[in-house]
């Protein structure tokens, strides 16, 4: 009975060694599934972040490129209306010379003038008003300076040899002025 008692203890034995070997490799299985399972989870949340990141840089260059191509098309004809600001100036100095009554200045001159104008200002250049306010030398070119006739003309310009423009919010051309000390 003895030997009995003793096997019965010696398969119980065997059987739990079984068992937890069993059970060993088992949990064995579990950790590296779930080292398996983190190093899947990082690789995801990594890959989701660089997706995000690369989808929010695509969007930011679509937004670039957008507003690239919008201010080429506003200053597409800068060049063109730079080339014809000299036309204008000629036609105010023929029209100012005609109104002290030096030269004759016709009325289909005018009319030229006016269809001119207002052909390019409708394609936004503007004309800078400078006679009269106070020099601003990120609107203005002072050509020379002359004493001021009065304490409140100070700082101001005082005449406008070449006048300013303005095409869509941006300077062509700097007003050149004569500015009061």
């Amino acid at each position: 009975m003895f030997n009995k008692i003793k096997e019965f203890m010696s398969n119980q034995a065997e059987e739990t060694s079984q068992k937890k070997a069993k059970k060993d490799k088992h949990s064995e299985k579990e950790i590296a599934l779930q080292i398996e399972l983190d190093t899947l989870k990082s690789e995801l949340e990594e890959s989701k972040d660089k997706y995000l990141r690369l989808f929010a840089e695509f969007d930011n260059f679509k937004k670039r490129s957008v507003k690239e191509r919008f201010e080429l098309m506003k200053t597409a004809a800068q060049e063109t209306i730079t080339a014809l600001l000299p036309v204008l100036d000629d036609f105010d100095r023929a029209k100012k010379s005609a109104e002290s009554g030096a030269e004759f200045f016709s009325e289909g001159v005018q009319l030229v003038y006016h269809k001119l104008y207002s052909i390019l200002e409708h394609k936004g250049l503007k004309c800078m008003e400078s006679t009269g306010v106070d020099f601003d030398p990120e609107w203005h070119e002072a050509i020379t300076d002359i004493p001021a006739p009065s304490e409140e003309m100070k700082g101001k310009v005082i005449d406008t040899v070449e006048k300013g423009y303005v095409l869509n919010d941006k300077i062509i051309r700097y007003a050149k002025v004569v500015v009061a000390k």
